[in-house]
C-alpha cells in the first residue's frame, strides 16, 4: 500500500450549533444580520489545508534524436532527463473521528511530500487508503491519540437550488477561509473534470487551493467536496462545482472497508442524451432522458426487459436528465440492488425492475508489461472488457487491446503511444488480445507498421524502419 507523508494541523474550537429545524427566508432586518459563526465553528476544525511537493521528470530536447544513443545513455529519444520539484496546495476534510480524510485526487496525485496545516500546528503522517481518479477523490488516514473533529455527511440529494452553503478551504495558500453563497444549480453534467459528471454548482467563492475542501450546509454538515471552478482568469467568477456528498460517502466507505478500487454497479446498456432533435424524432413531449442504444446480452437491463429505443426518464424517484445523470444514479446505488427504472417505449411509460450488478470482466484484463527490443517495450497493456470499459468511461461493447500505462516506455513519445490508445494491428496482424501483441512484439525485427486508435476514434498508421 502506498504511503504518503502528511502533516495535519487542526483548529481547536468550541463546537456549538443549534440550527432552526425549518429553512425559512429572513422575516426581518434582525434575521438578515444573523451570523453563520456557529456553523463555521462546527465545520472548520474538520477542514485541513494540504501542501504537496513531488519530483517531476521531464526530458530536455536534444539534437541527437536517435535510438543508437538511447542504448548507451538510457535517455529516451527526447534527450537528457531532468528533474524538478513541483508543488501545489489544496484542502481536505476529516470525515471520521479516527482520522479518515477525503480530498481531491488531483491534490495528491504523484506527490511524495504532503503537509497539511491548520492553526494549532499538530502534524501527522498519513496513509493513502484509496485513490479514485474516476471521481477525482482520494482517501487518507492519520493516527491521532484522541478523536478528531469531523464532518457528518448530509443527504446531497435533498439539496435544493437556493439553499445556503459555505465553502471552507485554503484559497491561494492564504490560510483557511470561509465563503458563503447558495446552491446555484444541481446535477451539472457538462463540467468535464472527472468521469462522473454530476456536480453541485455554487456561487460561494472557490479559488485555487479550495480543491478538496468542504461545501457545508447551514447545519454545518458536509454536502460536497469542492473540486473545480469555471474561470477565464484563474480566480472565482461565482461558478464553482462540488462533488455530491453521496458519491463522496461511497468512496469513503469503500476505502475504510479495505477496498483497493471502487466497485460500482452498471445497468448494462449504452445510452445517449435525448436532445431537442431526438425528442422530436421520438415524438416525446420534451427533451431529456437517456436513449438506450445498445443492451448488453444477459446484463441487468436485458434481464429487466429494457430494449434499444427505450428512453429512461427516472430511477427510483430521481429524474434522469441525460446519460451522465443515469450513470451517476446507477453508480451510487449498492451492487446487487434491484431498482425501479421508468422508461418510455412507443409513447407509453412503464416501470422495470432492474437487478444491478457489477460489469463482467470477460475477457480477463491480463495487464502485461511488454519486454524485449521493440517499439512496445515498457508499455503496459490490457484486454478490454465491459468492466474495464466501465472503469475508463468507454463504450461497454468496445473490444481489443488498450494501453493502460506508458510511464515505463522509452519509445512512447516517438511512436505516439498514449494511455487509453488501442493497438489495432502490427505488421498486418490484427491485435485482438494481449497475447497477440506479446507474440508479435516478441518476433522482433527492424521494420514495423503499427495502427493505433486514439480516444476520439481516429486511426493512425506509423511505419518505422530501424
Amino acid at each position: 500500500m502506498k504511503k504518503l507523508v502528511i502533516s495535519v494541523i487542526l483548529v481547536a474550537t468550541t463546537l456549538v450549533f443549534s440550527p432552526a429545524s425549518a429553512q425559512l427566508a429572513p422575516r426581518n432586518d434582525l434575521e438578515l444580520r444573523a451570523s453563520y459563526a456557529s456553523s463555521v465553528r462546527k465545520a472548520s476544525p474538520a477542514v485541513v489545508n494540504i501542501y504537496t511537493k513531488g519530483v517531476v521528470r521531464t526530458q530536455a530536447r536534444s539534437a541527437f534524436r536517435d535510438p543508437f544513443f538511447d542504448q548507451f545513455f538510457n535517455r529516451g529519444f527526447g534527450g537528457m532527463t531532468r528533474e524538478r520539484v513541483q508543488s501545489s496546495l489544496g484542502s481536505g476534510v476529516i470525515v471520521q473521528p479516527d482520522g479518515v480524510i477525503v480530498t481531491n485526487n488531483h491534490v495528491i496525485e504523484g506527490m511524495s511530500e504532503i503537509k497539511v496545516v491548520l492553526t494549532d500546528r499538530r502534524e501527522f503522517e498519513a496513509e493513502l487508503l484509496l485513490a479514485d481518479p474516476q471521481t477525482d477523490l482520494a482517501i487518507l488516514k492519520i493516527e491521532a491519540e484522541d478523536e478528531l473533529p469531523f464532518l457528518t455527511f448530509t443527504d446531497s440529494d435533498a439539496a435544493e437550488v437556493g439553499d445556503i452553503v459555505l465553502a471552507i478551504g485554503n484559497p491561494f495558500g492564504v490560510g483557511q477561509t470561509v465563503t458563503s453563497g447558495i446552491v446555484s444549480a444541481l446535477a451539472r453534467t457538462q463540467v468535464n473534470v472527472s468521469d462522473f459528471q454530476f456536480f453541485i454548482q455554487t456561487d460561494a467563492a472557490i479559488n485555487p487551493g479550495n480543491s478538496g475542501g468542504a461545501l457545508v450546509d447551514v447545519d454545518g454538515n458536509l454536502m460536497g467536496v469542492n473540486t473545480a471552478i469555471y474561470s477565464r482568469s484563474g480566480g472565482s467568477n461565482g461558478i464553482g462545482f462540488a462533488i455530491p456528498g453521496n458519491l463522496v460517502r461511497q468512496v469513503v466507505n469503500s476505502a475504510v472497508n479495505g477496498g483497493q478500487m471502487i466497485r460500482r454497479p452498471w445497468i448494462g446498456a449504452s445510452t445517449e442524451t435525448v436532445t431537442a432533435n431526438l425528442a422530436l424524432a421520438l415524438e416525446l413531449s420534451r427533451p431529456g432522458g437517456a436513449l438506450v442504444n445498445e443492451v448488453y446480452p444477459g446484463g441487468p437491463a436485458d434481464r429487466a426487459g429494457l430494449r434499444e429505443g427505450d428512453v429512461i426518464t427516472m430511477i427510483e424517484d430521481k429524474d434522469i436528465f441525460d446519460s451522465e445523470s443515469l450513470r451517476y444514479r446507477v453508480a451510487t446505488r449498492p451492487e446487487n440492488e434491484t431498482v425501479t427504472v421508468r422508461a418510455v417505449r412507443n409513447g407509453r411509460e412503464r416501470n422495470y425492475a432492474v437487478p444491478l450488478s457489477l460489469p463482467p470482466e470477460i475477457p480477463a484484463r491480463n495487464e502485461t508489461v511488454i519486454g524485449g527490443q521493440n517499439p512496445f517495450a515498457g508499455l503496459k497493456i490490457a484486454n478490454l472488457s465491459p468492466a474495464l470499459n466501465f472503469e475508463l468511461g468507454r463504450t461497454y461493447t468496445d473490444e481489443g487491446v488498450i494501453i493502460v500505462d506508458t510511464s515505463q516506455s522509452r519509445f512512447a513519445s516517438r511512436f505516439g503511444f498514449r494511455n487509453s490508445y488501442k493497438i489495432l494491428s502490427v505488421n498486418g496482424v490484427d491485435i485482438k488480445s494481449v497475447d497477440d501483441l506479446v507474440s508479435v512484439a516478441g518476433q522482433g525485427g527492424r521494420s514495423w507498421t503499427i495502427r493505433t486508435q486514439n480516444t476520439r476514434g481516429q486511426v493512425s498508421t506509423l511505419q518505422y524502419r530501424g
